[in-house]
């Protein structure tokens, strides 16, 4: 049996992150992960995007996340937030076509009451 490397017991790979499915609270499917935005001095990775709200990739939004948000959820096998959808519809977003402007990212930490440090 071949070892897969982008994934240990306690470590996954971000090119397995992009694309997993998202779950809120009452376990249903949202969205997808886009990509994870990370720190370039810490490592840490401090949001994840969440594509939500199109329909087969078309008309979506992005809505950052912030990563302590999500917790992977082994049953539904994907990640699951806490954060409610008419939450996550307020939440500071960009279309799928338009830059982010992620200096933006202290409006995201104040809408969620996330302190990053």
């Amino acid at each position: 049996m071949a070892i897969d490397v982008s994934e240990t017991s306690h470590l996954i790979g971000s090119d397995k992150v992009q694309g997993t499915a998202v779950y809120g609270p009452d376990g249903e499917k949202i969205g997808s992960i886009e990509r994870v935005m990370i720190e370039k001095i810490s490592g840490r990775v401090s949001y994840a995007v969440l594509s939500f709200g199109g329909f087969l990739g078309i008309g979506d939004d992005h809505y950052p996340l912030p990563w302590p948000s999500l917790k992977y959820n082994v049953e539904l096998g994907g990640y699951q937030t806490m954060i409610t959808n008419d939450q996550i519809h307020q939440a500071p977003k960009y279309a799928r076509d338009d830059d982010y402007n992620w200096r933006g990212s202290r409006e995201i930490d104040e809408y969620y009451g996330v302190a990053m440090t």
